[in-house]
């Protein structure tokens, strides 16, 4: 008997959630749209011509919110985008001045924007390893981060990478169940390695009694290994906010509560490390707070790498505070991000990979690229609540059914569709599988304006084979760039609107 060929798994079933309303009008365009038009029956048997007003109200109000652009935006979301830049640009906000000779109060180099509030924690956990600790006071958050060094898929059994995705699967679906936790965040960065590390294993090791050709040969290669190499850097971000405090912590104050919370993450680090060793993350431990600070630093000056490199190497520590790791100047345009003579641009994904896709869609995005000079890919999680979950899950698969019975033709086609994707998540979350919201942020470096255009031209080809739709963060460069830091910034917890309504638009 001939042996059947092996099957490979594929994903997908993204789904948007479902938003009820008449059309592309959303809940709140169509209670405006049914109520404005009973309002004016009601005022036409009083006034024509304030009955008319009040269409052309109704008409001013629902026609913005009707308008979508390709990844669902509505009219309003995009000129509140465009009116909340024009502002910052209005007050001088997009430009950013630290250090010794500016108006910052103790000349230190704050990081900038969303930033700029974070203090740093430190702790330690069950085996006494350092983490640091963002804490955000206004948001009352507090983010850890874990560096992995994954296995990767080379000369790994398809049977192992299958079982890796699953056990990604299972610890994004377990997220749901940590107490307290907002989002998590997956940032991989990658860029070219100075060679630092290999100089400092290699230099001194060389006997002084060594024949002068292997010498050289040995120079040599530290000396051309950077040109053909990179660095890639993974790490996984954890967002909390505490629930009730102990009573100590509560008559202690806000040090004492930020020490609670310090204790409840140490105690969860360790679980949430073999989880991510057990999906593929190869050797996993908690980030120290100086090596959020490096990080950091690296990102907004990229040619600080070397040298925050050789100071770890020679002397184990770099002595960068999270207070000293921001820029020293710093100019947000509509579309980039300029900073200490590098200029950045970041995109955000507008729709998740259409079809069925294989576990590695996304190799492409995030392999070094010789056309990008420093690029991060980071992908934000929001779990949701099991509640929360089967009530969403249920009222897609209502309206999915809805959809079918009052459509035909080629559209009833897609809406068959539609409904055998609802049926099939709301099964699979049954069974006992989590829903998680995603989003995707790619920030692409480079030394000069001029290299912005092939930068994109790159990430448009790297998006392409990744079946991923880009847009531009157009007027939130700043924001976009700081989301992809591992600094724990969750977007959805700095809109001005809250989300149960800004899922009715």
């Amino acid at each position: 008997m001939p042996a059947s060929p092996d099957v490979r798994p594929t994903y997908g079933n993204w789904r948007l959630p479902s938003r009820p309303g008449i059309g592309p009008l959303g809940l709140l365009g169509t209670i405006t749209l049914l109520g404005g038009l009973i309002l004016a029956l009601l005022t036409a048997l009083i006034s024509w011509i304030a009955a008319a007003g009040i269409g052309v109200v109704i008409t001013a109000v629902t026609i913005p919110l009707a308008i979508r652009t390709v990844d669902g935006r509505s009219g309003f979301s995009v000129l509140a985008v465009r009116a909340g830049w024009a502002r910052r640009r209005l007050a001088g906000e997009t430009a950013y001045v630290t250090g010794p000779l500016s108006r910052e109060p103790g000349g230190r180099f704050r990081p900038p924007g969303l930033l700029a509030r974070l203090e740093m924690l430190e702790g330690r956990d069950v085996y006494h390893r350092p983490f640091g600790v963002l804490h955000d006071p206004q948001l009352n958050t507090y983010t850890i981060a874990l560096e992995c060094d994954p296995d990767g898929g080379a000369l790994v059994d398809a049977e192992q990478v299958d079982n890796w995705v699953a056990g990604w699967g299972g610890w994004l679906a377990g997220l749901a169940h940590e107490p307290g936790l907002l989002g998590a965040a997956v940032v991989v960065e990658t860029a070219p390695d100075p060679g630092t590390r290999l100089a400092a294993e290699v230099l001194p090791r060389l006997d002084p009694a060594a024949p002068e050709r292997a010498c050289a040969v040995m120079a040599e290669i530290v000396a051309a290994y950077p040109a053909a190499s990179s660095e890639t850097s993974t790490f996984v971000t954890l967002t909390y906010r505490p629930g009730p405090h102990t009573a100590q912590a509560r008559l202690a104050g806000r040090a004492g509560r930020a020490a609670d919370m310090v204790m409840n993450l140490a105690i969860r680090v360790s679980p949430l490390a073999a989880g991510l060793v057990a999906a593929g993350g190869g050797a996993v431990q908690p980030v120290p707070a100086e090596r959020l600070a490096d990080t950091a630093r690296v990102a907004f000056d990229p040619s600080a790498a070397a040298l925050v490199l050789q100071a770890r190497a020679e002397n184990g520590t770099t002595g960068i505070e999270w207070g000293d790791a921001g820029p020293a100047s710093a100019e947000e345009t509509a579309d980039a991000y300029f900073h200490e003579g590098v200029v950045s641009r970041s995109w955000v994904a507008c729709e998740a990979p259409r079809g069925t896709v294989r576990s590695g869609v996304l190799r492409s995005l995030l392999e070094p690229s010789h056309r990008i000079a420093r690029k991060r890919v980071a992908l934000l999680y929001r779990p949701i609540d099991p509640g929360s979950a089967a009530r969403q899950v249920e009222s897609d698969r209502r309206t999915a059914h809805f959809m079918a019975a009052s459509t035909t033709g080629l559209v009833n086609a897609r809406a068959s569709t539609a409904v055998r994707a609802a049926e099939q998540a709301a099964a699979e979350e049954a069974s006992g599988a989590g829903l998680v919201e995603f989003g995707l942020v790619i920030t692409a470096t480079v030394d000069r304006a001029e290299e912005l255009r092939v930068a994109e031209a790159e990430i448009a080809n790297l998006a392409a084979s990744a079946r991923l739709r880009l847009r531009v963060a157009r007027g939130q460069q700043a924001t976009a760039f700081a989301a992809g830091l591992p600094a724990g910034i969750l977007p959805w917890l700095h809109t001005l609107m809250p989300s149960q309504l800004r899922s009715t638009l």
